[in-house]
């Protein structure tokens, strides 16, 4: 079979997707009736880096994977959120006085303080979001997003009518990276296909350098980084800034003519009604499958630590609906996107970027 190579970071790129098929897929969860009467007694805790929990974004993502675990296992769960890197500690040692039968972790930035958490407590079982923590009761949950964000660049680019499309990251890291770096190389997929030549304004995978708002919960400042990408002509964006994106949906609504395509969770149910007709669709991490497997083995006892990537052949990564803009995009690209979702997941196609995640630390 013939192979092709994508790359997010042109001649810079050296993970390949294929390594992650040395990674344990999210773990299925055991049935809810072996575990509803243990989970009754069992604590679920959260501690994310920043933010609120409502961010439209990563933390409510997880937070209600924890709502799930309540309604399915009748957990009871806790939560807190992180002002400061000075927090990360103290907050879980928090959780950890508060009797947390299991603690997820939600950023990068916590892999220190959970793994020096999780070696003191060896009897509570952890997870980290974004980031892989070795531990003999770690469950690390990352996603190759990657790979679905190759399928909304291909897309962006067919239904783009300037010619242009842009992204831009709340911070210059690996969780955020990864996005673009997708993004863009399904952008150049389709000009090779296409015979185009649909430029990518925000992010230059061969650098990787680009715009970014070093901030996740300013709308203002990312309102104001996603105007000068329409600017430049961008009228498809792909705002990887948790809540403050939301500033990027305004700023495409004063435009009047730029589609948004969101991250993490399903932007057409987070968003205000006002923004719904500009979703053309959302890359998506799916946390619930994989938190909800690591609880239910946890309570059932056949918990086994390890690392949970999220890819498009497992169901851990995807695009969601096309919701309002559905009936304009064309049958024909629509085909051209799950053909391509299939060849990455039979490995004809593999999207690389220096941010996808290799269940090694």
């Amino acid at each position: 079979m013939s192979r092709s190579r994508i790359p997010g970071a042109i001649g810079a790129l050296a993970v390949a997707t294929l390594a992650l098929t040395a990674c344990q897929a999210p773990p299925e969860a055991p049935g809810s009736t072996d575990t509803a009467a243990a989970g009754s007694d069992y604590l679920a805790c959260m501690v994310a880096n920043s933010g609120n929990i409502q961010d439209r974004s990563f933390n409510q993502a997880v937070f209600e994977s924890l709502e799930a675990a309540q309604a399915e296992y009748g957990v009871d769960m806790r939560e807190t959120v992180s002002q400061s890197q000075a927090d990360y500690e103290t907050n879980l040692e928090t959780m950890v006085g508060e009797g947390c039968d299991y603690i997820v972790t939600v950023g990068w930035e916590l892999a220190d303080a959970t793994r020096a958490s999780a070696e003191a407590n060896p009897d509570i079982t952890y997870s980290i979001v974004d980031e892989v923590v070795d531990g003999p009761n770690v469950a690390s949950i990352v996603h190759d997003t990657a790979q679905a964000a190759f399928l909304a660049g291909y897309l962006a680019a067919g239904v783009s009518e300037t010619g242009v499309v842009g992204t831009f990251g709340g911070g210059n890291q690996p969780p955020v990276t990864v996005f673009m770096d997708g993004f863009a190389a399904g952008v150049e997929q389709y000009n090779t296909t296409k015979g185009a030549s649909v430029r990518v304004v925000g992010w230059d995978p061969e650098t990787q350098q680009g715009s970014f708002t070093d901030d996740f919960t300013n709308t203002n400042a990312a309102q104001t980084t996603a105007q000068g990408l329409i600017s430049q002509g961008a009228d498809i964006i792909m705002p990887v800034a948790a809540q403050a994106g939301e500033g990027a949906a305004a700023a495409a609504l004063a435009a009047g003519d730029v589609g948004i395509i969101w991250v993490d969770s399903d932007g057409y149910e987070l968003l205000g009604e006002e923004y719904r007709p500009l979703l053309v669709t959302t890359v998506e991490k799916r946390m619930e499958p994989a938190i909800l497997g690591v609880i239910g083995s946890d309570i059932s006892g056949t918990f086994e630590a390890g690392n949970n990537v999220g890819t498009l052949e497992n169901d851990g990564v995807g695009l969601s609906s096309f919701h309002d803009w559905d009936a304009k995009i064309p049958a024909e690209l629509k085909m051209e996107v799950e053909a391509l979702k299939a060849k990455i997941i039979s490995g004809e196609i593999v999207v690389e970027s220096p941010s996808s995640p290799t269940g090694a630390n």
